[in-house]
């Protein structure tokens, strides 16, 4: 097909997610490999949000590919009442890789289910039903994700499930900045005595907040929240749908902190999204409840021999090749490149990253620090950037006054910083709207 074809009949015949149909305007793709994809005509773009951060051993791997043959060849499937060596194999590989005794897990198709069964495995376990989650976050689109969602894709979904109370983060937007790690806990610590803590069954959070701006937290948050989900016996669920496998510089965000939290999520570059597969890993102490009682979930594709397989294969590719630590190489290189962007260009208000998971901040005015865009909302500056970078071949995610900076862990210098001198090129358009 032409590209004009496979837009014309996609938006005939499909939906597109989070947008009007009439005004969406999707990029034909017909190959890709490494950090880059073509459109059917030959435009190549640099993928720089590894699509939605989670190609992270890039596009194409032939190691992956020929995991995935393999196993269709012999089983591509069977129900999840049953075992198969890439369960048993994966099982045992997470259980290794995962912090402290997280050494059980629960498989699902992605990162919603992922969060829908922690949330369930924790009302279960614990006996209490509600919830503690962050506004500043986005943990899926299902019917218990999108309630535990803080941020405005939760708003047309409402009232949700019952049970779920939202706090604040310790960042408040570039105009009001961060809290310290101390004022962070006070305030959760008030929510939790005003909630009552033997009513609360978990809190969950992404260990660095994702599409609401990569918000790295405060030395000393992580280890905070530990220390009050013990205290009151709330359940510690980390949502690395985004962060985990190397994103970060680390298996999981939570090992920068050296943080073991009681549930821990999972999907994305779990298989590097060569196949959909999400995971719930959990403590000893939450597998050990259900071993006389009943955990009441299930799906038919739990467990999925394909999906195990990928994911094998992605996290053999991530070791094999060093990934993690090449990400801690060239997200030191992306750093010093932001700063520079960020001395250079007055629209950059912030800018912040660990590892390959970055964002850049923009503004109209440094003084007053106001977001080149409304909460919420878009600008005809932040529209014109996105469209310089579709133009120049940069693809990746523009969000509000935001962004993103997530290229496959496989980028190059050279890669790097040839799409930095894109983004350079482009914010010469933001600049202009600055006072």
């Amino acid at each position: 097909m032409t590209g004009e074809e496979m837009i014309a009949l996609s938006k005939k015949h499909t939906l597109f997610e989070w947008s009007a149909q009439g005004a969406v305007e999707p990029i034909p793709v017909s190959r890709a490999e490494g950090v880059y994809f073509w459109t059917p005509e030959g435009q190549r773009f640099i993928d720089f949000n590894s699509q939605l951060m989670c190609v992270n051993a890039g596009h194409g791997d032939p190691r992956i590919i020929a995991a995935i043959q393999r196993q269709a060849a012999a089983l591509a499937y069977v129900n999840p009442f049953m075992a198969t060596e890439p369960r048993a194999r994966l099982g045992a590989k997470l259980a290794e890789i995962a912090p402290g005794d997280i050494d059980v897990f629960f498989f699902t198709n992605g990162g919603s289910e992922a969060n829908e069964n922690a949330i369930k495995l924790a009302r279960l376990a614990t006996g209490r039903r509600k919830i503690l989650a962050r506004y500043r976050s986005y943990h899926g689109a299902t019917g218990g994700s999108v309630t535990l969602t803080g941020d405005p894709r939760r708003w047309t979904s409402e009232p949700g499930i019952p049970g779920v109370v939202h706090v604040l983060d310790p960042y408040h937007g570039i105009e009001r900045g961060w809290d310290s790690a101390e004022q962070a806990l006070a305030m959760l610590e008030e929510v939790i005595q005003l909630e009552g803590p033997h009513t609360i069954a978990a809190f969950i959070l992404e260990t660095v907040t994702g599409t609401n701006g990569i918000l790295v937290p405060p030395d000393g948050y992580l280890q905070g929240v530990r220390d009050l989900c013990t205290r009151h016996g709330i359940l510690m669920i980390c949502d690395e749908v985004m962060s985990g496998f190397g994103r970060t510089g680390e298996w999981f965000a939570v090992d920068h902190w050296h943080v073991v939290p009681d549930l821990l999520t999972m999907a994305k570059g779990l298989t590097s999204a060569y196949v959909p597969l999400g995971a719930v890993g959990m403590r000893q102490a939450v597998a050990d409840h259900f071993k006389d009682k009943v955990f009441y979930s299930g799906l038919t594709y739990n467990s999925h021999p394909l999906a195990c397989a990928a994911a094998l294969a992605a996290i053999h590719v991530y070791e094999e090749d060093g990934l993690l630590e090449h990400a801690r190489r060239m997200g030191a290189i992306m750093k010093t490149l932001m700063a520079d962007l960020a001395a250079r260009h007055p629209s950059v208000g912030a800018t912040r990253s660990i590892g390959l998971f970055g964002v850049i901040e923009l503004v109209r005015d440094r003084q007053t620090r106001r977001p080149l865009a409304p909460f919420n909302g878009t600008s005809d500056e932040m529209k014109a950037l996105s469209r310089f970078f579709r133009e120049e071949g940069l693809y990746t995610f523009v969000r509000w006054n935001t962004f993103f900076t997530n290229p496959p862990l496989i980028i190059t210098e050279a890669e790097l910083r040839g799409a930095f001198g894109i983004i350079d090129r482009g914010l010469e358009i933001t600049d202009r709207a600055t006072g």
